[in-house]
């Protein structure tokens, strides 16, 4: 099947006027001048680091990625999209040319031209097709099942889903989202070293309402962190807290052992980044005091739930954006 692609109009889409009015798609990055020479995405991300050193590195690996599509990838006859988001329709066109430099025939001087055929309304769209034309970068494919949807759109034919199956991919998207979310929190989380995981454990504790004491460096005989109601230690309930940041689970000896220190009227939490064997977990509902076991799951979940009581020194060690999701 011919290849689809989605070329944005610049921010907001600036420029789409431009691409319909002069039939062309195009983008910037004019620091790099004529580029029908290069011959390869090595070649392009090498100019990228010269031409924009003031960008970090991966700017410029995303840079040039997209460029090279545009230089190398796309072939006449290809299909292209561009985004209309104030009349919320896409243009839909067929590349005509090879890739041409031509700064006096656009503001952004790497161009294609392009036979426009018409448009399609965004809201004709499956929900699957939404989301694939939602991506934020200036160029990517569109896959084969989402441009067969647009190209019988832009025939006249409805929609291939209808609002039940589009309530069902929503709800999958999202859940899709909240699991890759959790495990790039994981993944920064995991990445502190152990008194970063320390003084995490206990900002969490105080966005809960607890006062919190961590151990001076040295020996702490089981107790990380003590955490109370009150900033004595003297309120019911005290909290004493190990924490264990390493690979590898803890097994039911080093809960037995953390039991030990947890004395009657207090309750324990025992966090473990490695997680914790069965006979571990058993060992702590097993237990005649209170003892809860935490590991990097959970404490993502804990992370996240009291994420807005942190206090900024908390959220410099795992820094989140909120997103807000329809409902």
């Amino acid at each position: 099947m011919t290849r689809m692609w989605m070329v944005r109009a610049g921010e907001d889409g600036f420029l789409l006027d431009e691409f319909q009015n002069k039939s062309i798609v195009a983008i910037g990055w004019d620091k790099i001048k004529n580029a029908s020479d290069f011959k390869s995405k090595e070649e392009i991300k090498q100019v990228f680091s010269e031409k924009y050193p003031e960008k970090k590195k991966h700017q410029n690996i995303i840079g040039a990625g997209q460029f090279s599509r545009f230089v190398l990838e796309f072939k006449k006859g290809d299909r292209v999209l561009s985004y209309n988001k104030d009349k919320r329709e896409y243009l839909v066109g067929e590349i005509q040319s090879d890739y041409e430099y031509n700064p006096a025939l656009s503001q952004y001087h790497h161009i294609r031209r392009v036979k426009w055929l018409g448009v399609v309304n965004r809201d004709k769209l499956s929900t699957t097709t939404r989301n694939t034309l939602g991506a934020i970068s200036t160029i990517f494919e569109i896959k084969d099942q989402s441009q067969t949807e647009i190209l019988e759109v832009l025939k006249g034919n409805g929609p291939v889903n209808d609002d039940v199956e589009n309530v069902s991919e929503e709800e999958t998207l999202k859940q899709d989202m909240v699991s890759r979310a959790h495990e790039l929190i994981k993944d920064k989380l995991l990445a502190l070293d152990w008194d970063e995981m320390q003084r995490l454990v206990a900002g969490v504790l105080r966005a809960m309402g607890y006062k919190t004491v961590i151990s001076k460096p040295g020996p702490d005989r089981g107790k990380d962190i003590e955490a109370s109601p009150d900033g004595l230690m003297l309120l019911d309930p005290k909290i004493i807290v190990e924490v264990k940041h390493r690979m590898g689970q803890m097994g039911s000896k080093e809960v037995r052992n953390f039991i030990s220190v947890v004395r009657d009227r207090h309750v324990g939490v025992y966090v473990s980044t490695g997680g914790f064997s069965k006979d571990a977990k058993t060992e702590a509902e097993r237990a005649n005091v209170q003892i809860s076991v935490v590991d990097a799951d959970r404490l993502v979940e804990l992370l996240v739930e009291y994420y807005d009581n942190f206090d900024a020194e908390t959220k410099l060690l795992v820094p989140l954006a909120k997103i807000y999701w329809p409902t």
